[in-house]
């Protein structure tokens, strides 16, 4: 972005999905903003169509291409798939452009190489892009802490028949988040179904369910349940607008930042001082 010019440049990946397709609409309706790269991989249906066209408004001379070396765009916003998304790393990196990232299912190791981007360029990084889902997230980081060990913690999940991970990557951030603030770690505590002779709940465990069906956007319940009361944080999503918007708020936020990886809470100011 350039002294003289106030508008920010954005860049979309997975321009004709619906993510991409909903990113480009609320893109064009940010006066601070301006779509200069709409992309697809090579040999897509959509390559050369005009990204104005693409979301059925007037033309906007941004081609549908499959080149991200060849563009020009100050923050790049990623909602594909992890090896995808990491390729795109690699060329962001190579030209100093920033990224946000709303890619799930990455593995850790897949993670320290965001990680290590992150070095020589900024990057938002979160499984989802909501406000709510962020405000959520915050609230059940006060939730877990305040009531402690004191309560068994279920996490119920419900996405389209199409998402190909399970379980999303908004329900592990939400664990991840309540394992942190408990001292206890994710990766042993997680119970992802159950099935059989189970025995008894551990309470130091957090329990997964997942649900694929339909249409349905994005829906989250994190449930505290003792006996004799329950407290339940729930997050329902009805379009992916929602998601948009809190990317292309990252993308502004971001925009005047050299390196650092980043997540939606440092966005919202709502990150833990410690």
């Amino acid at each position: 972005m350039s002294n003289h010019d106030t508008k920010l440049n954005i860049g979309i990946n997975g321009a004709a999905g619906r993510m991409g397709r909903t990113l480009i609409s609320t893109c064009i309706e940010d006066e601070m903003l301006r779509l200069t790269t709409a992309i697809e991989h090579p040999g897509h249906d959509a390559l050369g169509i005009d990204a104005g066209v693409l979301v059925g408004i007037p033309p906007l001379d941004v081609p549908i291409t499959d080149n991200l070396a060849a563009s020009k765009c100050d923050v790049f916003i990623d909602f594909t798939r992890p090896q995808v998304t990491l390729s795109n790393l690699s060329i962001c990196r190579k030209a100093s452009i920033a990224m946000v990232i709303g890619t799930t299912g990455f593995s850790d190791q897949e993670k320290d190489q965001i990680a290590e981007a992150a070095r020589d360029i900024p990057i938002v990084l979160a499984p989802n892009m909501s406000v709510g889902v962020t405000l959520g997230l915050k609230l059940a980081e006060i939730a877990a802490r305040t009531l402690g060990n004191e309560v068994d913690i279920e996490i119920i999940e419900a996405h389209h028949r199409r998402k190909v991970d399970a379980p999303s990557g908004t329900a592990l951030g939400f664990g991840k988040v309540i394992a942190d603030t408990l001292d206890l770690d994710l990766a042993t505590c997680a119970i992802y179904g159950r099935e059989g002779q189970t025995g008894e709940r551990d309470r130091k465990t957090i329990g997964f369910a997942t649900i694929r069906a339909g249409d349905i956007v994005g829906e989250h319940t994190v449930m505290f349940v003792s006996a004799g009361e329950r407290i339940e944080i729930t997050h329902r999503a009805s379009s992916r607008e929602i998601f948009a918007r809190g990317a292309l708020r990252a993308a502004r936020w971001i925009a005047d930042k050299t390196s650092g990886l980043f997540d939606m809470r440092d966005v919202l100011g709502l990150q833990s001082k410690t």
